[in-house]
């Protein structure tokens, strides 16, 4: 079974695992066997996640990369194919929210701003998604094989209040992992995504904790919501991204949306 999710001479492409949740998914790929590219803009904690993989017997490399910038991830991808002759897995962990594009109670949707969200549509579908799907992926059907796998969210599904642009913006990339898979199965590229609920990070920590501690008012209807009655850890998102990643483990799945959330979307009272 163990050989099921060997990655083994594959080499895994991580945009964004600079971040929590992409770092933690570039660590198990590695430890899967996978040569693991860390591509992120921010070179000091790109070389720490790659010294993490290394300290645990992994290979690792970081790659200045500019999710947004075609140019760049194109520089990147070169080096990558350069470095190790190869491209086998493609996961767009990039994406993130803006505190101008989040409605509090009571605000006012008509006052939006549009640069707003455009810019979390920007991040989150076109660098997040679009982009290195188009670089990376052109590589991929050259060779005739690949596994793509779009870091979507739970706010994709179900329209959470106050997050409206991230929300949708999550929506267009389940939308857009699905069209991929259907262009693209028989050429030997399966698309996927994983909807991540809440995981603590350095963009939402504020919004679910108070400063002691203690869960805030937003926090806490989470967790009254939530089956499992508490938030993620990105540890636990290791195993679906090596999952999806794997021929051998899911070979023939495409076109589809894990949800790791506790029990959140299941739950409606």
């Amino acid at each position: 079974m163990t050989n099921l999710f060997d990655l083994s001479g594959e080499v895994a492409v991580v945009l964004g695992g600079t971040g929590g949740l992409g770092g933690a998914m570039a660590e198990a790929l590695a430890s899967a066997g996978a040569s693991v590219a860390v591509l992120g803009r921010n070179a000091e904690r790109g070389e720490e996640r790659v010294q993490v993989i290394e300290q645990a017997g992994g290979v690792g490399a970081f790659f200045m990369a500019d999710a947004l910038s075609s140019d760049s991830l194109t520089a990147a991808r070169d080096a990558i194919l350069n470095k190790w002759g190869r491209l086998d897995i493609l996961v767009n962990a990039a994406g993130g929210n803006r505190p101008d594009a989040t409605l509090p109670p009571g605000a006012d949707f008509c006052k939006l701003p549009g640069e707003a969200w455009n810019e979390v549509f920007d991040l989150n579908l076109t660098g997040g998604a679009l982009l290195p799907c188009q670089i990376f992926g052109e590589t991929m059907l050259a060779k005739g094989k690949g596994s793509i796998i779009n870091i979507a969210s739970l706010s994709g599904m179900t329209p959470l209040s106050r997050v409206v642009a991230y929300s949708a913006a999550k929506a267009a990339v389940l939308n857009l992992t699905q069209f991929l898979a259907r262009e693209w199965a028989t050429k030997g590229i399966r698309v996927n995504a994983i909807s991540p609920g809440f995981f603590p990070a350095e963009q939402n920590r504020r919004l679910l904790f108070n400063e002691d501690g203690s869960y805030s008012a937003r926090g806490g209807q989470i967790i009254g919501h939530t089956p499992m009655a508490r938030f993620g850890i990105p540890e636990e998102l290791a195993g679906t991204v090596v999952y999806l990643a794997s021929d051998r483990a899911s070979g023939f799945i495409t076109g589809h949306n894990l949800v790791v959330d506790g029990g959140f979307s299941v739950t409606t009272i």
